[in-house]
């Protein structure tokens, strides 16, 4: 699979290496530095390499959007055409200073990127893990038991796709339906982020979903 990343950030970044490690071609972009960019493809290996918006988007199979919010509209310009292409989001609709939501309750942030990037299939995954997490699940893949991590999305191949790169990154997928389950699973990342980066045990952390059988009376 062909990604490009949107964003090289600590998410961006570091989720970039680990799709690069589990076999994808993987291009990073849109970073302070190009210095950063060359080393983290240097770190990930493989045929991952640096570039610009532009270079991760052409030729990509799925984008990975992992910017600020406030900085959306500057990537997505220097993408170019996303028409056709898998847009995975982890970007939460967040205020400059990160104190409160800008979007939510009814529209979510994945729901308005979609209507920025028509014929773009976009889908929701990866915001309700911290990024510090993302290096142990890789490590631990086929080893244990592995978390669950919620996606949602309107179109069905693109959410084939997304939850190809779930598995890839050590996941176990969980298709909760339709875009519009991002207005819950928006909030649902915030309150992982709060216990992760509150705590006192450190942000390494990651959820199952349990079902219990019922008792026969």
């Amino acid at each position: 699979m062909r990604i490009g990343i949107l964003g090289s950030g600590l998410m961006g970044g570091r989720l970039g290496v680990v799709l690069a490690r589990a076999g994808n071609q993987v291009v990073f972009s849109y970073s302070h530095s190009r210095q950063k960019l060359e080393q983290l493809a240097r770190e990930a290996g493989g045929k991952a390499r640096a570039g610009t918006p532009a270079e991760a988007g052409r030729g990509a199979d799925v984008l990975l959007l992992a910017v600020h919010w406030s900085r959306v509209d500057e990537v997505l310009g220097q993408a170019g055409s996303l028409s056709g292409k898998v847009l995975l989001t982890c970007s939460l609709p967040m205020s400059e200073d990160d104190t409160h939501m800008v979007i939510g309750h009814t529209i979510s942030g994945a729901e308005a990127l979609a209507a920025k990037v028509s014929r773009t299939h976009v889908v929701s995954a990866f915001s309700t893990v911290p990024s510090e997490v993302l290096f142990p699940v890789f490590e631990r893949r086929k080893k244990e038991k592995p978390p669950d991590l919620v996606y949602c999305g309107d179109n069905e191949g693109a959410k084939d796709t997304a939850a190809g790169l779930i598995r890839d990154a050590g996941f176990n997928p969980v298709d909760i339906g339709p875009l519009s389950m991002a207005r819950y699973v928006e909030p649902f990342s915030l309150l992982v982020a709060q216990i992760a980066y509150n705590g006192s045990d450190g942000p390494e952390i990651a959820y199952w979903f349990e079902r219990f059988l019922k008792l026969e009376s």
